[in-house]
């Protein structure tokens, strides 16, 4: 959702368009399926991972916490949004080890 310069990108998850699970079992995978998602979806609303400013990421197995946020670190590079990350007892779905969602501010310049 985009209002303004504001853009908010809810829970998202491994699902590829035919509505499957991506990379069962891979936590660092399914990390790098989203973070591509919501990239796309940035771009449909006029950003890029840059405008990012915040993240969050919950994870089912806090064994997968090192997988994961390398998967971040590899995706943001120089890009340092806050990010929170959360261990759940569960997802909505028993494929998906990996949720996120972001927060975007859109400079002046392309507001």
């Amino acid at each position: 959702m985009r209002i303004g310069r504001h853009i908010w990108i809810s829970g998202t998850t491994a699902t590829d368009e035919r509505s499957q699970p991506v990379a069962v079992g891979d936590a660092y995978e399914q990390a790098c399926y989203i973070l591509q998602k919501i990239e796309r979806v940035l771009q449909q609303s006029g950003a890029t991972r840059r405008d990012i400013v915040r993240t969050r990421i919950y994870l089912v197995n806090q064994a997968d916490w090192q997988a994961v946020a390398r998967a971040h670190a590899e995706f943001f590079s120089d890009v340092r949004p806050a990010n929170t990350l959360v261990v759940v007892a569960a997802l909505i779905g028993a494929d998906y080890l990996v949720e996120s969602e972001v927060e975007a501010y859109l400079s002046t310049e392309r507001a």
